[in-house]
C-alpha cells in the first residue's frame, strides 16, 4: 500500500491544473482533480462550434511574473519569425526559449505572438483604448466635451473626493467626473449590474490601480515595444502577448494530458457536494456526485479549492460559525453569456481589434470579441468573420433565461442596431452560458474577511484561483496562487497571507 499523500483539487481550471502539475513536478503528493463539467480549463476553456473556436472572455497570455511566463512557454513553444527564430523579446533582449520555437503553419502546439488592439465603441465611433488625447479622440468627442473633460480632470486632481470609498470615487479621483461619466460608468455598470457608488473601491485598486491619464499619455508617446515581459507597463497598456494557436483551452488540455501522463487523476463530471473534517482544523474527506448521481468519498491529505466560496462553505458537513455561513451564502457573483455569431462580413468593414468595449447605452452588449484577430486558426473558413458577443447577467434574469434561438436573435439585432453588422449577413451562431464568472465586490463582500479567516484556520485547505478566493484574478494570478500554495507545502509554511496578497497590479510574491 502506497504511503504517498493525496491532494484533492476541486476544479480543472488554470489554478487547479497548475496546482496538480506543480505537485507532480516538485513533490511526492498525488493529485486527484475533481471537475464538475465535461470540459477542461474552466472559463479558460475553448469551445469548438462546428470547427469555429470560441475563447470565453478573451485570454491574453501576459504576466508581470517571470515564473508564469516561463511556465507557459515551457508548455508550448513560441512561434518562429520568417528568419526561423522565436519572435520573442524578454526584458528587452532576444530570448531563446529552452523549449525551442515552432512554426504555426506546420505545428499545432505553438504560442503565437499577438499585437494587442482594443478600442471603445461609443457614439457609433471607435475610440482608442485607453483613451488618449489623440486627434481622433478630440474629433470624435468634439471641442466642447473635451473642454469639459479637461476642466473636470483638473478639478478633481486638485480637490479629490474624500474619503475615497466607492468605485465611483476611485474613477473620479483619477480621471475626473466628466470622463468617468463618458467612458467608465455605463460599461462598468453593465459588467456588475450595480451603480458604481455601490461597488467597493477595491475593485479599482485590484484591476486598474496603476492606470491614469498621465500614464496613458506618457505610454502613447513612447515607441512601440517588442518586449512581452513589459514589467514596467500597466496591464491595460500592454502591446504584445502570447496566445495558443487554437485558443487557451489548447494549453490547458495539454497540461491535463501531462498531469495524467505523470500519474495524476482528473475525474470529469464529478461535482463536489460536501467536505468532512477529522479535526477542527483538518479536512479529511471530499464528497462528490459522479455523472450517474452517485456520491463518492475521497480521502484527502490536502484540499485545493477553486470552487465558489459560497458553495465550498455550504458543503461543509460540520458545524460552521453562523456569521461565516451567512456571509458566504450572501456573496455576490456575476454570470456571463457569450453569443458566437458567424458572418459573411461586417458592415463597418474589417475590424483589427482583439475586442471592442461597447459603451453604447442603448444596448446591453458589453464587449465584442473578433476571434479572427486572436488567431486565424480559431476560424474554420477564413472568408468568414467569427464574433463573440459578451453579455453580463445574473443567473435567472431575463437574459439568462432566454432560449438559445431568442438570445442569438437578440444579440444580432443589437449589433445591427449600433451599425456594426447587417443581420442578413449572419450565417450561424451559438450560445455559451457560464455561471459565477465574476466574484463581485458588493453587498456581503464587505464582511468577507470573516470567511477568509475561517478558511485559513484549516491547515490543509488552500483556496486558490478566482472563485476559490472570491477575488477577480486574471489567469496568471490564479496560477500564482496555486504555485505559491505548493511552495508553502514544500517549505512547511502555515501562514497563507502570501497567497491572498497575490494581486493584479503588484510585484508578485514569488518564492525562489
Amino acid at each position: 500500500m502506497s504511503d504517498r499523500k493525496t491532494a484533492i483539487i476541486i476544479g480543472a481550471g488554470p489554478a487547479g491544473l497548475t496546482a496538480a502539475y506543480e505537485l507532480l513536478a516538485r513533490t511526492d503528493i498525488v493529485p486527484v482533480v475533481l471537475e464538475a463539467s465535461d470540459s477542461i480549463g474552466g472559463i479558460s476553456q475553448t469551445v469548438n462550434y462546428k470547427g469555429n473556436r470560441m475563447d470565453i472572455g478573451g485570454h491574453r497570455f501576459f504576466s508581470k511574473s517571470d515564473r508564469v511566463m516561463q511556465w507557459w512557454m515551457q508548455q508550448m513553444p513560441v512561434e518562429k519569425t520568417a528568419s526561423g527564430e522565436a519572435d520573442i523579446f524578454y526584458h528587452g533582449q532576444q530570448t531563446h526559449i529552452s523549449t525551442g520555437s515552432a512554426n504555426p503553419d506546420t505545428e499545432d502546439r505553438v504560442m503565437l505572438v499577438r499585437k494587442r488592439v482594443s478600442r471603445i465603441y461609443f457614439l457609433r465611433k471607435f475610440f482608442r483604448y485607453p483613451i488618449s488625447l489623440s486627434p481622433e479622440t478630440m474629433r470624435n468627442l468634439g471641442l466642447w466635451r473635451m473642454l469639459r473633460i479637461g476642466s473636470s480632470y483638473l478639478r478633481y486632481r486638485l480637490f479629490p473626493v474624500k474619503p475615497e470609498v466607492s468605485l465611483e470615487d476611485f474613477f473620479i479621483n483619477r480621471f475626473g467626473k466628466e470622463l468617468y461619466l463618458t467612458f467608465f460608468k455605463d460599461y462598468t455598470e453593465k459588467v456588475w449590474g450595480f451603480h458604481c457608488n455601490q461597488i467597493s473601491k477595491e475593485w479599482g485598486a485590484q484591476r486598474i490601480k496603476g492606470l491614469s491619464i498621465s500614464k496613458a499619455i506618457a505610454h502613447a508617446l513612447k515607441p512601440p515595444r517588442r518586449d512581452i515581459s513589459q514589467k514596467g507597463t500597466e496591464t491595460s497598456l500592454i502591446e504584445r502577448f502570447l496566445y495558443p494557436k487554437f485558443g487557451p483551452g489548447q494549453l490547458w488540455e495539454h497540461v491535463a494530458d501531462e498531469i495524467r501522463r505523470r500519474g495524476g487523476s482528473i475525474l470529469m463530471k464529478h461535482t463536489v457536494c460536501g467536505l468532512g473534517r477529522l479535526e477542527p482544523d483538518f479536512l479529511n474527506t471530499v464528497y462528490a456526485l459522479n455523472a450517474d448521481g452517485e456520491e463518492c468519498a475521497f480521502e484527502a491529505d490536502y484540499v485545493f479549492s477553486t470552487m465558489p466560496v459560497k458553495d465550498l462553505v455550504e458543503g461543509m458537513r460540520f458545524e460552521v460559525p453562523a456569521e461565516v455561513r451567512e456571509t458566504s451564502s450572501a456573496l455576490p457573483y456575476r454570470d456571463f453569456i457569450t453569443v458566437g455569431l458567424l458572418l459573411k462580413k461586417l458592415k463597418t468593414g474589417a475590424i483589427p481589434d482583439n475586442w471592442v468595449y461597447i459603451q453604447e447605452r442603448d444596448v446591453r452588449l458589453g464587449r465584442l470579441q473578433v476571434f479572427n484577430n486572436w488567431s486565424p486558426w480559431l476560424v474554420k473558413d477564413p472568408e468568414t468573420v467569427w464574433l463573440g458577443l459578451e453579455y453580463f447577467c445574473q443567473e435567472g434574469d431575463e437574459l439568462w433565461n432566454m432560449d438559445d434561438a431568442s438570445m442569438k436573435e437578440f444579440a444580432a439585432t443589437e449589433l445591427e442596431q449600433i451599425g456594426i453588422i447587417d443581420r442578413k449577413d449572419v450565417l450561424d451562431g451559438t450560445v455559451v452560458r457560464m455561471k459565477k464568472t465574476y466574484p463581485a465586490y458588493t453587498g456581503a463582500y464587505a464582511r468577507f474577511e470573516t470567511v477568509r479567516t475561517y478558511l485559513d484556520s484549516f491547515q490543509n485547505l488552500y483556496p486558490i484561483g478566482r472563485n476559490g478566493m472570491h477575488k477577480y484574478n486574471n489567469s496568471d494570478h490564479s496560477m500564482l496562487t496555486a504555485m505559491c500554495a505548493v511552495d508553502n507545502i514544500i517549505a512547511g509554511i502555515k501562514d497563507k497571507s502570501g497567497l491572498w496578497a497575490i494581486n493584479t497590479e503588484m510585484e508578485y510574491h514569488e518564492t525562489k
